[in-house]
């Protein structure tokens, strides 16, 4: 038995004397790893978060005062605007909703590209502001004439907020309307039916009936 043993341990330390080097090797990656990780997010990341939100706290404020090219491009002052910031501290939280603020600024001003360019690349896990992105993002390409683009925004804003039937029904009797300008009458009274089904107490749902009747008897 203490030949078995002594067998073993010889096994183990041989094993050991083999592979100690990349063993150790793989645990100071790891460790370093860890380590670089939390001195990354603790000394760079967090500071850079707290700096892109301080950076965008007066351009929120402009931006509910719907002051546009202040937005924008700051005041020369306490604010360097979301352009800035996006440029800036593009990779944080702050960074991304400045393109938001951008985009919807754009779009206020006319700038329906620009409007574009910064409401496409603005993503969010908050339904509602993603929808009131998507809407201003149909609003947009349909200023542009780009129809399609414009109905697959407004669908998807209203798909989006499904439980919020006021503005669901808004953005989806955008859709139809604009179908029905397109001259897609099919597509147009699928929409309007669509939102009579899901949305009838609403405003728009109510409204839809009008539309379906109309466009039943265009259609016949």
């Amino acid at each position: 038995m203490t030949e078995e043993k002594n067998e073993a341990l010889v096994k183990v330390q041989g094993f050991w004397e083999k592979f100690q080097k990349p063993v150790i090797i793989v645990i100071a990656v790891i460790v370093i790893g860890v380590g670089g990780w939390y001195g990354y997010k603790k000394l760079i990341a967090e500071p850079k978060e707290e700096q892109a939100a301080d950076a965008l706290f007066k351009s929120q404020q402009y931006f509910s005062a719907d002051s546009s090219k202040l937005v924008l491009n700051g005041d020369g002052g306490s604010s360097k605007g979301v352009l800035y910031v996006i440029n800036n501290y593009g990779g944080t939280k702050a960074g991304n909703l400045a393109k938001f603020y951008a985009g919807v600024s754009y779009m206020k001003l006319g700038d329906f590209n620009n409007a574009v360019k910064y409401l496409k690349d603005f993503s969010t896990d908050a339904k509602q502001v993603e929808a009131k992105a998507l809407a201003c993002l149909g609003d947009s390409y349909s200023e542009l004439n780009k129809k399609e683009d414009a109905v697959a925004a407004y669908k998807k804003a209203a798909g989006t907020i499904e439980s919020d039937q006021a503005n669901a029904a808004e953005y989806l009797f955008r859709a139809a309307a604009l179908e029905e300008v397109n001259g897609k009458t099919k597509e147009a009274l699928d929409l309007y039916k669509e939102l009579k089904e899901k949305y009838p107490a609403t405003d728009k749902g109510v409204q839809a009936d009008k539309y379906i009747y109309r466009l039943s008897i265009e259609k016949n």
